[in-house]
């Protein structure tokens, strides 16, 4: 009897615990929604038909499902990206580029490693190889920032981005060049098509999801028990809280700093090892350009928690696939689904606003997201 009224407590605590969480992003949503059809309707628009067809482009048929689980997958695998780091106490702004450099390497395994070895490799090999390291040269990207952060106190911030510039400038480079798909009928930067064994299935036949959307789910799963129920996740987490008192406790504060850096950097490889074998099997120029940055606000709208990354990554890739629907049907411009995600943003990161209208006392424990130079 104990023991039942234990787990019932532990139960009620869990639920309340994602309530407290989810209750200012919901309102930020609901909140960003109704100023979107103000705005809808003040420009000649009809706000309900407007959200209608951004529904029934997302969600009102199995292959519009498959299409909004298409564009969730690299939101899920960035936006854990950009989480994870902000559990460290660390913004990191260059999920873009390391999604870019994860995509090229991928690549290069998925179409060169056949001729170089001069045989064909079977798809249990070839698969996760590409994708490790797809993974792995993410990872690595991204450590460079975690080094300089630990050992000159260079801010992440900046780093990301000018290391950013780095990996989309190079990957440019590369695909113009010697990446680039030598076939007769081809003109733009992009790489030739990878190996069949390096091709993920897709789940069903005819649709396009494929099996590196359970991956993005088993990943978040897998996020939440390492940062939750592991010393490395607690390491992560005090560092990212107080590295001072971290560093008093014997946490390796340089060593946490420089591995948090490098899994978040890997989950953002992961991103784009997963859309080049699963999706798109090549890499194309250009073809990623805003999951980095969309998956900042993924990680605020989702207060850092994986399933709440999840949520808002769904979020995200439903009003990205459903905005076609919603042009068709009211002449509006597509831009407007950018101007809800920015209100999102907004309401979500200055969360005061939305806690002063709504009149919700502040409570649990704030992420903090980045520190001063040399922090």
């Amino acid at each position: 009897m104990q023991e039942e009224k234990q787990s019932n407590s532990l139960t009620r605590q869990i639920l309340q615990s994602i309530s407290n969480a989810g209750l200012v992003p919901f309102l930020a949503i609901l909140t960003a929604v109704v100023l979107g059809g103000i705005i809808i309707a003040f420009v000649g628009g009809n706000p309900f038909l407007a959200y209608r067809g951004l529904i029934e482009g997302s969600f009102g048929s199995t292959k519009a499902l498959s299409e909004t689980a298409v564009w969730a997958t690299p939101y899920i695998f960035a936006g854990l990206a950009v989480a994870l780091a902000f559990k460290g106490g660390l913004f990191n702004i260059g999920a873009e580029g390391q999604l870019a450099v994860g995509a090229v390497f991928s690549a290069l395994i998925g179409y060169a490693l056949p001729e170089w070895l001069g045989v064909d490799l079977p798809t249990i090999i070839h698969l996760p190889l590409a994708i490790l390291v797809g993974m792995l040269m993410g990872g690595l990207w991204a450590g460079i920032v975690g080094w300089l952060k630990a050992y000159t106190g260079g801010h992440e911030v900046i780093n990301t981005i000018m290391m950013n510039y780095i990996a989309l400038n190079t990957t440019s480079f590369l695909l113009n060049g010697i990446m680039k798909d030598r076939s007769p009928t081809n003109v733009i930067a992009r790489t030739p098509l990878i190996a069949d064994s390096a091709r993920m299935p897709a789940i069903f036949d005819g649709l396009r999801v494929h099996w590196g959307f359970i991956l993005a789910l088993l990943v978040a799963f897998f996020i939440w028990w390492l940062l939750n129920k592991t010393t490395l996740g607690f390491e992560i987490r005090t560092v990212g809280l107080n590295p001072d008192a971290a560093q008093y406790a014997g946490i390796n504060v340089k060593r946490t700093i420089i591995l948090t850096m490098i899994l978040s950097g890997a989950l953002a490889g992961l991103a784009g090892a997963i859309e080049v074998t699963g999706l798109n099997y090549r890499h194309e120029l250009g073809f990623s350009i805003g999951y980095g940055y969309d998956a900042i606000a993924i990680a605020l709208l989702g207060k850092s928690h994986p399933l709440g990354i999840v949520l808002a990554a769904f979020l995200f890739a439903a009003m990205r696939n459903g905005a076609t629907r919603m042009q068709f049907l009211t002449q509006m411009p597509v831009d407007l689904i950018s101007m809800i995600q920015a209100l999102i943003l907004l309401f979500v990161a200055a969360d005061a606003i939305i806690r002063y209208i709504y009149r919700i006392k502040a409570k649990g424990e704030r992420v903090v997201l980045t520190r001063g130079w040399g922090g």
